[in-house]
């Protein structure tokens, strides 16, 4: 009866613009479209991937479009500056500087993504394991990690050029053996701080063995430092193997490197001064790309950036 004394004023329609306020602003996201979504708004983080894609993209397909190869001398065609007919000019062996550097680039971009690998399979497991194990595990693993890391690279590398003999294998095998440290210390770091959230001690309680926690729970709750430190290690690991190359300790003749072109250029540097800026050119624009893009995926991969 209270209900027929309610004058009929109060009641009025919705409109268009009542109904607006209860709509919902954005749909609901993962934490990687979110991540994807913030990347993206990053122009530099963009720019950085655009450029790895085409150095992919050249590198794999360059060679095959070019009448030249990457060890063809003619030597009545040597130091030629750039041209139509070769686009960054010629060697002091008359070979085509353009295929060289892009062969070049295939050597850099395998070595980083064996070092990439290499990070991901030894580095991630390795400190998983010590920071979840913790005690005495972690204390011996740890010490182990700072043994490896007081070895000086390059003293390394020379004593694996003796052993082995010097050219890809041996930068291969160095960057495999010593790379993977500074990972794990990240890592180790992650699961320590991890290790005692709730889900993992209610793991714990449901009888979750030591691999399914490390491989469900606390690396995958790591994986956005994980992949932010892999990027930015990347450009580090080109320019080992640059500088490697470039002291005689990396690929030999007749392949080509980044690196050992930069070195044989040198000597023709007030004469050919070309012959050193493309490579040199190269490795800052590789590098660049690799760090712009480390520098988008820490800010998309930060949950404390998130809107």
């Amino acid at each position: 009866m209270e209900l027929n004394k309610i004058s009929q004023e109060l009641w009025q329609p919705i409109g268009a613009n009542d109904r607006q306020k209860e709509k919902i602003a954005r749909p609901s996201m993962t934490y990687w479209q979110d991540a994807w979504r913030r990347l993206r708004k990053n122009k530099l983080a963009m720019l950085g991937l655009f450029m790895i894609v085409i150095i992919f993209a050249l590198a794999i397909a360059g060679p095959w479009f070019s009448s030249y190869t990457y060890s063809e001398q003619n030597l009545l065609r040597g130091n030629e500056g750039p041209s139509v007919e070769h686009w960054f000019g010629t060697d002091a062996h008359g070979r085509d500087l353009f295929v060289r550097v892009l062969y070049g680039a295939r050597i850099s971009l395998a070595v980083a993504v064996i070092a990439t690998l290499v990070n991901f399979c030894i580095g991630v497991v390795y400190g998983g394991i010590s920071g979840y194990m913790g005690g005495k595990v972690d204390n011996i693993m740890m010490r182990i990690v700072d043994v490896i890391s007081t070895i000086p690279l390059v003293l390394y590398a020379i004593i694996l050029m003796v052993v082995i003999g010097s050219g890809l294998k041996s930068i291969i095998i160095t960057l495999g053996t010593i790379y993977w440290v500074k990972m794990a210390r990240i890592v180790r770091g992650q699961v320590l701080s991890l290790k005692e959230q709730e889900y993992v001690l209610a793991a714990k309680t449901l009888g979750a063995s030591t691999w399914r926690i490390l491989l469900r729970h606390l690396i995958p709750n790591a994986m956005g430092v994980i992949i932010v430190t892999m990027t930015m290690q990347i450009p580090s690991a080109i320019f080992t193997e640059s500088f490697l190359s470039f002291i005689g300790l990396g690929v030999s003749a007749p392949m080509s490197s980044w690196g050992s072109l930069a070195s044989d250029s040198l000597g023709g540097l007030r004469s050919y001064p070309y012959q050193l800026f493309f490579p040199s050119a190269a490795i800052c624009i590789t590098m660049l790309a690799f760090n712009f893009l480390g520098d988008g995926l820490r800010d998309a991969l930060d949950p404390r950036l998130r809107k």
